[in-house]
């Protein structure tokens, strides 16, 4: 007995010097997170003021401050409320149930965030550089004005220019089915959105148990980033990504697996058409292809599901690469092309840690140091595969600010660190970051 509780005491003690050190790393990485942060807006403050940074009054964020006011209270309640009994709602249902609740949750916070906001929902959506604003030019011939899309390109609003063909084209079917108007294209960016949700914690199930997905679903709900999933086509993005990324893992059978790999290959083929920016995104379902091993035939499903899309484009008069070829011409005009590349180097990293949190550092930083569970290997590949992707953009200087909507796809990946964050002060983190954003940022998206 005594020996047995030697053994205990001993172990016990052994544990302690790790923990400290845990913590000791923990918060060495919040604090210089939280340093880039303070710099790169202190930096945007001086060249904003020195005029090289005129189209940006918040840099590195496209966005303007604006004060605290009690409009923010309702989110406020929200968040005290989810960041108490998330948590166990998600641990004691059913995985499925598990898995709507995390929805319903990442729906709500989504939505109390941007309602605090003058205009509501559809404000965003209104702005004359968005994709509404084409609806006219396409009228009842879609695909006559997809075949002079790249012709036509310089005549159309900023965003449309910056972008494919794919996201005018959701906006009009969604208008075509009687559904018209900023706020049904609202309510359909916040629903798929925040349906990434529910895909991301399906493929991690996949990939690493249910306790893992059981864990992350909650980060996955109140992840800051909701305050720019209610406001940018990117979160609509980021959904069709994420559940083209989940087909690949999901089903049991060869012939469901076959199936669900089409769609996927449908959806992540759509991704380049949605947005050039995309393209470096596939390297998480290849990531997660090679962990799973889909069978054969789930493979050529995939691609074949891909290629149909690349097809269909190119049978209705859109050549990808001309579009690429085009929208680089217009952005090379643009005056957000002569943004100093090294600031938003590094401003863009200090962006993405701000619209994942904290906790994805603290959860990054305490899994890195602890790799040896191979399910914990598994989810930091898919996250060091989001991190490539964001990364390779970065050093591209295409990307060059308003980055807190263009890393959306990229920053609920990334933000599965958080899983491993340690205790629930840091879901609570979390919160208070999506609160200050919304609170004192007053973003055009």
């Amino acid at each position: 007995m005594e020996e047995r509780s030697g053994r205990r005491t001993a172990g016990t003690r052994q544990a302690h010097p790790r923990e400290a050190a845990d913590g000791r790393w923990t918060r060495t990485a919040l604090a210089w997170s939280g340093a880039l942060i303070a710099a790169c807006f202190a930096l945007g403050a001086v060249l904003h003021g020195l005029g090289i940074l005129r189209i940006d009054h918040l840099p590195p964020l496209h966005a303007r401050f604006r004060v605290l006011t009690a409009t923010l209270l309702p989110a406020v309640v929200f968040a005290a409320v989810a960041v108490r009994v998330l948590p166990g709602l998600v641990r004691r249902r059913g995985f499925g149930q598990a898995s709507l609740v995390a929805y319903g949750f990442a729906l709500a916070w989504t939505i109390v965030l941007a309602m605090s906001a003058a205009g509501g929902l559809a404000a965003p959506f209104t702005h004359p550089q968005e994709y509404l604003a084409v609806l006219p030019a396409v009228g009842h011939d879609p695909l006559g004005w997809l075949a002079t899309f790249t012709l036509r390109l310089p005549e159309y609003p900023t965003h449309v220019r910056g972008h494919p063909p794919l996201p005018v084209l959701v906006v009009w079917a969604l208008a075509a089915a009687g559904l018209s108007g900023p706020l049904w294209a609202a309510i359909l960016v916040i629903l798929v959105g925040c349906s990434a949700t529910v895909a991301i914690g399906l493929t991690v199930r996949s990939l690493a148990g249910e306790d893992t997905a059981r864990r992350a679903l909650p980060y996955l709900a109140l992840t800051p980033v909701s305050v720019w999933i209610a406001t940018t086509m990117d979160a609509l993005f980021a959904g069709v990504g994420a559940w083209g990324v989940a087909l690949l893992v999901l089903g049991r059978s060869t012939t469901v697996r076959t199936w669900s790999a089409a769609g996927a290959g449908v959806l992540l083929g759509a991704l380049p058409y949605l947005s050039y920016g995309l393209v470096p995104y596939l390297v998480i379902p290849v990531t997660v292809a090679v962990l799973v091993r889909p069978p054969r035939p789930a493979v050529f499903a995939a691609l074949a599901g891909a290629v149909a899309v690349a097809g269909s484009f190119s049978a209705a008069g859109f050549s990808w690469l001309a579009g690429v070829a085009a929208t680089h011409a217009e952005w090379a005009a643009d005056p957000g092309a002569a943004r100093p590349y090294l600031y938003f180097l590094v401003a863009n990293l200090a962006v993405l840690a701000l619209t994942t949190g904290p906790a994805t550092v603290a959860g990054l930083v305490h899994e890195a140091r602890d790799l040896t569970d191979l399910t914990d290997r598994r989810v930091a590949a898919v996250v060091a595969a989001a991190l490539v992707a964001v990364l390779a953009l970065d050093v591209s200087g295409v990307t060059r600010g308003e980055v807190e909507r263009i890393w959306v796809p990229f920053a609920v990946w990334i933000g599965l660190g958080a899983a491993y964050a340690p205790g629930r002060r840091m879901l609570a983190a979390q919160a208070v970051t999506g609160l200050l954003l919304q609170g004192l940022v007053a973003s055009p998206w």
